[in-house]
């Protein structure tokens, strides 16, 4: 990873005459509330765990097409940083591209962004379908560049500074990576989504095979290592969510199919362990977030079952959610808790 600096020190300064804003009550940035991408109504939205909308970033209409200021189209991915930032990547549809990865303020004002609205490419400032992006600890971000086959390393003043991929070990190219997060020793976790499998980057551009196909993996959409070192896989092709120790015991396993009204195939896109235990998903097209306990019991859960739409309690394939002040799983933006 890159040296120390600059996402910190920027926000500061670009927020500075602002005036602060504190969480209130089953307000904004309240512990607890679920940070949702609203993937197909263009928005992010913060919900409070009695289901009251308390946030959002993007227009909320899925027929739009409008990258740009206070704007963003189809979003894979969103985490709440430090200063009541929100980082999120604009991933776009075909029809539609958006390409950026942007960092928000709470009254929606872009802060930063690398990419150009719009603009698919791997040059400079240049993305393609970004899916996932987070805050290194070294105040750089790391994000997903799907269509470009790569993962990369970006500072604030818009240099990569590592690039993983396309190409990894001579001919073991990336397909489609999904997510690329930070284990607990440091290294980068990369969902490889169409090659059915998840790696571990070790940097010079190596890597070593976690899980693949022949672990009875299809289309591994997120994949994140806990705290007891076991591994959290979304396998979206099989509509479930796994927990693995030692590389191979299943000590969990979780079908989002299996319900009453369920989609056959909802294809959940990602999930994260909370700290009580329970775990956090992202039921795509059932257009759902639920929060299940290790028993496979639904505690929470917002957006009614494979339903579509954007009124109350709705949701339009929704593609990540994490829970505010509760990253266990996922790595920590420093500073935050």
């Amino acid at each position: 990873m890159g040296g120390k600096s600059g996402l910190r020190t920027m926000m500061c300064v670009a927020l500075s005459a602002a005036a602060p804003t504190l969480a209130v009550a089953g307000g904004f940035n309240k512990p607890g509330n679920i940070l949702i991408t609203d993937q197909f109504n263009n928005r992010v939205i913060e919900v409070s765990r009695d289901g009251q909308i308390v946030w959002s970033f993007g227009s909320g209409n899925p027929s739009l097409c409008n990258p740009g200021a206070g704007a963003v189209i189809a979003p894979n991915d969103a985490e709440r940083l430090a200063f009541d930032l929100t980082l999120i990547a604009g991933t776009g549809t075909a029809a539609c591209p958006d390409n950026r990865v942007i960092v928000v303020d709470r009254e929606g004002h872009i802060v930063f962004q690398y990419g150009q609205a719009g603009v698919a490419g791997s040059g400079p400032n240049q993305l393609n379908v970004p899916v996932f992006a987070l805050e290194t600890p070294y105040g750089t971000l790391l994000i997903t560049d799907q269509a470009n086959n790569r993962v990369i390393e970006v500072s604030l003043q818009g240099e990569i500074i590592h690039q993983y991929g396309p190409a990894l070990d001579g001919n073991n190219t990336l397909n489609n990576p999904n997510s690329a997060e930070l284990t607990p020793s440091g290294q980068v976790l990369l969902a490889d989504e169409n090659n059915n499998r998840v790696l571990e980057l070790l940097g010079g551009g190596s890597s070593v095979v976690l899980f693949d196909i022949d672990h009875g993996f299809n289309t591994v959409a997120f994949a994140s290592q806990l705290p007891n070192n076991n591994f959290l896989i979304t396998d979206s092709g099989h509509n479930r969510i796994v927990e693995i120790a030692n590389l191979q015991q299943l000590v969990f396993q979780y079908h989002t199919n299996l319900g009453a009204g369920s989609n056959p195939n909802p294809n959940p896109s990602g999930a994260v362990q909370l700290k009580d235990g329970t775990f956090l998903i992202a039921d795509q097209f059932n257009n759902r977030v639920i929060i299940v306990s290790p028993q496979k019991k639904i505690l929470f859960q917002y957006g009614t079952t494979n339903v579509a739409g954007n009124g109350p309690n709705q949701l339009n394939a929704p593609y990540s959610a994490m829970s505010i002040g509760d990253y266990t799983g996922v790595t920590v933006p420093p500073g935050f808790l």
